[in-house]
């Protein structure tokens, strides 16, 4: 599948929606707390991306699971173990959960994807640490995302920041290009893939998103089709932005 260049136009409608999703990032982060349920954010996300005049990306996605019912809800909010795809609903939030929160908003015929984990009230230091080396894994990615550089480079820098801090980066789900499509070319690992991966070109629009795991990085879906969990019960942290690679630094355009 070829990688789709943006151009001028194309790129303005990216920020917006982008935009769009980093507000709501921000309007859910004043809700967490101790006490809210993960369908009641979900409704905020719901409400505020409308509002906007964008439509939530994540809704009636298709299930990759054969059979698999398409996503019910708006927005992805997954607690403690659960790694991406947590389906929301009536559970409440505790003190000294983490929670992360995948909004995707479509804007015009273009997406924006960002996710973010965020502790819920006091949490214990361990818990602390992963949400901290999650975040900075994606910036010590990123820091490769220039033109002429590989792909593979962002992944390389990512699994070795987080490897080297004592956490595991998941293999079974990736980052991924967006743009007119949530996920379009190319397919971006958070480890060392075998090849160099596509050279790196202005105009193109990536999802890059560290999921890392304070135990094993394996992982398994859940009767429900969709919720990803860890093997072994331990916590997961996600971060992503998309990014806009530049003639320089690349920019990232899902953050206020």
């Amino acid at each position: 599948m070829s990688i789709f260049i943006k151009n001028r136009e194309q790129i303005a409608l990216m920020r917006q929606a982008n935009r769009i999703v980093a507000e709501t990032h921000a309007l859910l982060e004043r809700n967490i707390r101790p006490g809210v349920t993960t369908g009641e954010l979900n409704r905020l996300a719901d409400e505020f991306i409308r509002s906007c005049g964008a439509a939530p990306s994540f809704l009636g996605v298709p299930c990759m699971l054969e059979d698999g019912v398409p996503f019910p809800a708006s927005v992805c909010v997954s607690v403690n173990e659960e790694v991406i795809h947590g389906i929301p609903g009536l559970r409440r939030l505790k003190e000294g959960d983490i929670v992360s929160i995948d909004i995707g908003a479509e804007f015009r015929g273009f997406h924006g994807d960002a996710a973010r984990t965020f502790a819920v009230g006091k949490v214990m230091a361990e818990r602390q640490k992963l949400l901290d080396v999650t975040k900075a894994s994606f910036f010590e990615g990123i820091l490769f995302a220039r033109q002429n550089n590989h792909l593979h480079q962002i992944s390389g820098a990512i699994q070795d920041y987080v490897e080297k801090n004592g956490f595991s980066v998941v293999r079974d789900f990736i980052g991924h290009g967006i743009g007119r499509q949530m996920h379009e070319a190319p397919e971006i690992p958070n480890f060392r893939p075998k090849s160099r991966g596509p050279k790196l070109s202005p105009g193109m629009t990536l999802a890059v998103e560290p999921m890392v795991n304070i135990g094993t990085y394996e992982v398994e879906i859940l009767g429900d089709d969709w919720t990803v969990v860890t093997k072994d019960g331990k916590c997961s942290a996600h971060y992503e932005n998309t990014i806009l690679i530049t003639d320089g630094d690349p920019e990232i355009l899902s953050v206020m």
